[in-house]
């Protein structure tokens, strides 16, 4: 996992680092050592933002229950 743990990450660094990784994926930048390593993190990535992203949904339903 690169430096920052998934906890401590914003939903916007974790898609950047999604980016970042895939780019170099498709640049051929990573050798097929790290390849796994990087696969591993991007899928945790995902994981980590769709939670944020049911997470929002969630609370605006809310927001939007409470005004009705």
């Amino acid at each position: 996992m690169a430096t920052k743990t998934l906890r401590n990450r914003s939903f916007g660094e974790a898609m950047a680092r999604i980016g970042e990784i895939l780019a170099s994926i498709q640049d051929g930048d990573t050798d097929i050592d790290t390849l796994a390593e990087r696969v591993k993190e991007t899928s945790e990535l995902i994981a980590f933002c769709r939670a944020k992203l049911r997470k929002a949904e969630e609370d605006v339903g809310k927001i939007f229950d409470s005004e009705n």
